[in-house]
């Protein structure tokens, strides 16, 4: 049986994670007269190795990941190359309409930035414009789902248009004066699935340290106290966080991240139960999630007009996700085991062990490698 749940765990826990996990590209839409004018920040790389990124968390699982950690390494003027000679190809990938009118995006600028960490993803800017009928006619913007997710913000006018689009799913027809804003209900509904996404599949430390806390005790006080000290602590950086009063860089918080795993899987083999000193922690760890949380909110941008909205329905995402961790390792292992007499030898111990070494390893790999 301890074998079985250490398998679990290095299932959940794929080596090079941070490194490699896939963020959302994010385009500007501008409109200006007769034109369109999309700025797109995104990692070229997927694309132009054939990455399908529909579904994926971590492009270590692809492929053909050995193209694209080469392609990582080119020189940013070569990158930019590649793209112009597949542009033709990669330009029928994107819907771009105007009322029933289809557009023809032309690729107008590429910006790569120098080769820096070729182990970290290298957001290149892309500018694409399309001429406009003069009908006034909304636009409709998006592309095919193995391009990955897309965040889509209206600038430049009030009441803008911006959604999260996942899986090929297109815009709504958006309005070229504004007034396009999605209401809260439809922000909030959108970011509880952003955020449950974030913890349920991508966030696999998060995970781990998820399971750190289950493994604990059998009994539920203990869980209830520190999850209830995790989500309090992650909910004030969180918010903190994409107001930009704390900002640390992920340099920092990620390794830190990956040591509050070490810790939580330690004390669960040391310790008998729940400590005096264990919510304490577990709320001073999770004050760094929360800033992890917020990078990932940042990379998305909030819609300003529903910030209170988004960020609530972000977070109860994310408390949703936390909470299905808890339920799928209750039901694994818990409900059926957590009361025999060698529940904590065989099982809760075995999988503590493998969960600290997992984020030991992301230590090392976020720090040295």
């Amino acid at each position: 049986m301890s074998r079985l749940v250490v398998l679990f765990v290095m299932l959940w826990a794929p080596i090079g994670s941070w490194a490699h996990e896939i963020q959302p590209a994010v385009a500007d839409l501008i409109i200006e007269g007769d034109e369109v004018t999309i700025d797109i920040e995104m990692a070229l790389e997927a694309p132009l190795a054939g990455i399908d990124l529909d579904g994926l968390t971590d492009t270590n699982d692809a492929e053909n990941t050995d193209d694209y950690d080469a392609l990582r390494a080119l020189e940013p003027n070569a990158l930019a190359q590649r793209l112009q000679d597949v542009w033709p190809d990669l330009s029928q990938k994107i819907t771009l309409r105007a009322g029933d009118t289809a557009l023809t995006p032309e690729l107008s600028t590429v910006e790569v930035p120098p080769i820096g960490d070729v182990e970290l993803a290298r957001s290149s800017r892309v500018t694409v414009t399309a001429a406009l009928p003069q009908d006034g006619s909304a636009l409709t913007f998006g592309w095919t789902a193995d391009l990955g997710a897309l965040v889509v913000r209206q600038q430049g006018v009030e009441d803008g248009y911006t959604a999260y689009l996942s899986g090929g799913e297109l815009s709504v027809p958006i309005p070229r004066g504004g007034g396009g804003a999605q209401s809260w209900l439809q922000s909030f509904v959108q970011y509880v699935g952003i955020g449950f996404e974030h913890i349920v599949p991508k966030g696999l430390d998060h995970i781990l340290f998820v399971l750190g806390l289950f493994f604990l005790s059998v009994k539920l006080g203990p869980l209830l106290w520190q999850v209830s000290a995790f989500t309090l602590a992650h909910t004030v950086t969180l918010a903190l966080g994409i107001l930009g009063i704390v900002t640390i860089p992920a340099s920092i918080v990620e390794p830190l991240i990956a040591a509050s795993i070490v810790y939580v899987g330690v004390e669960n083999v040391l310790a008998r139960g729940l400590t005096p000193w264990r919510p304490v922690v577990v709320f001073c760890f999770g004050l760094l999630h929360g800033l992890g949380f917020a990078s990932v909110l940042g990379d998305i941008g909030l819609d300003p007009a529903r910030f209170v909205t988004g960020l609530i329905g972000f977070n109860i995402g994310v408390e949703l996700g936390q909470l299905a961790v808890i339920a799928v390792a209750f039901l694994a292992v818990g409900l059926w085991f957590r009361k025999k007499p060698w529940y904590r030898a065989r099982i809760a111990t075995p999988a503590s062990v493998a969960i600290a070494l997992v984020g030991a390893w992301w230590v090392v790999e976020r720090t040295l490698l």
